[in-house]
């Protein structure tokens, strides 16, 4: 019997060749598909060079697509920081030996994983547009703004706490343990060896939720909020072009996409070779070196 484990029977040449057959059929019929689309944008003139030169030249760049993506990146950078210290901060009370504080951070943490990120940022809107904005004098054009960055940041921090607390989790015993041995308190032991290994481990998945973040922000354009996907539309609006130019704005995001998701491979493959070694079992030695810290 075959050491590796299979969950099916292998297939055999007739199988392979249906599959293969299924599989042309399949691309003929996506590409028949595209063929028609196109066509039928051809038709109604949606191909025509114009349009696409209108959503890329110099005006639509200065004065729409580079406000929107400023303002789009403005609104993730500070939803990062602000949601990883929410995270940080409800995941690490999430362990803590005082239940009654593990209870009310879990509560808060479970409320805003369930409430839909959508939800929040219509909430917070009203809120500030109604409450804070006549009480303070708040600018009303800043409240939608206001509201996506609270919005984000609860719903994305409280997702980071979960991390956080499910990376803790997720280590090996002995590093608790070996932290009892040279008499480190529990709450010690999170902060000095339990959490900082757990970030690490869980550091795709963090930065797979800064990646939500990004894309998460456009959801402001429900609320009025001055962002890339709302400065393309009016940028269509303008030039007759709404197809064109949200295009553009979805290639800008695509891109947005990738670059950070390629950073985020890096700075994993990073961490990952710098701390090998450091969180097994048999070599407590992320111990040792908090110990002097």
């Amino acid at each position: 019997m075959s050491a590796q484990t299979v969950l099916f029977d292998a297939l055999g040449p007739k199988a392979k060749a249906r599959i293969r057959i299924a599989n042309i059929v399949a691309v003929l019929v996506v590409l028949a598909l595209l063929a028609v689309v196109l066509w039928r944008l051809h038709d109604q003139g949606q191909l025509a060079p114009e349009r696409w030169l209108n959503a890329v030249n110099a005006t639509a760049w200065q004065h729409y697509l580079l406000l929107g993506l400023q303002f789009t990146l403005q609104a993730a950078a500070i939803s990062v920081v602000t949601a990883t210290v929410f995270g940080l901060v409800f995941g690490f009370l999430r362990l803590v030996p005082l239940a009654p504080v593990r209870w009310l951070a879990g509560i808060v943490v479970e409320f805003f994983r369930a409430v839909p990120v959508l939800v929040l940022m219509v909430f917070f809107y009203m809120m500030l547009s109604r409450i804070v904005v006549p009480q303070t004098g708040m600018d009303p054009r800043d409240a939608p703004y206001w509201a996506v960055i609270i919005g984000l940041t609860l719903y994305n921090g409280s997702v980071i706490a979960e991390l956080v607390r499910s990376g803790v989790r997720g280590l090996p015993k002995g590093q608790r343990e070996a932290a009892y041995a040279i008499g480190m308190t529990e709450g010690k032991s999170l902060r000095l060896v339990e959490i900082p290994q757990a970030l690490v481990a869980m550091m795709p998945s963090l930065l797979s939720q800064f990646v939500i973040i990004l894309k998460d922000s456009a959801l402001g354009y429900i609320i009025g909020f001055s962002e890339l996907l709302r400065y393309a539309n009016q940028l269509g609006a303008g030039y007759g072009n709404i197809l064109q130019a949200l295009t553009v704005a979805a290639v800008i995001f695509i891109l947005l996409n990738f670059a950070l998701t390629w950073l985020a491979q890096k700075l994993a493959s990073r961490l990952s070779s710098r701390t090998s070694g450091e969180t097994s079992v048999e070599n407590p030695g992320v111990v040792q070196a908090a110990v002097g810290k």
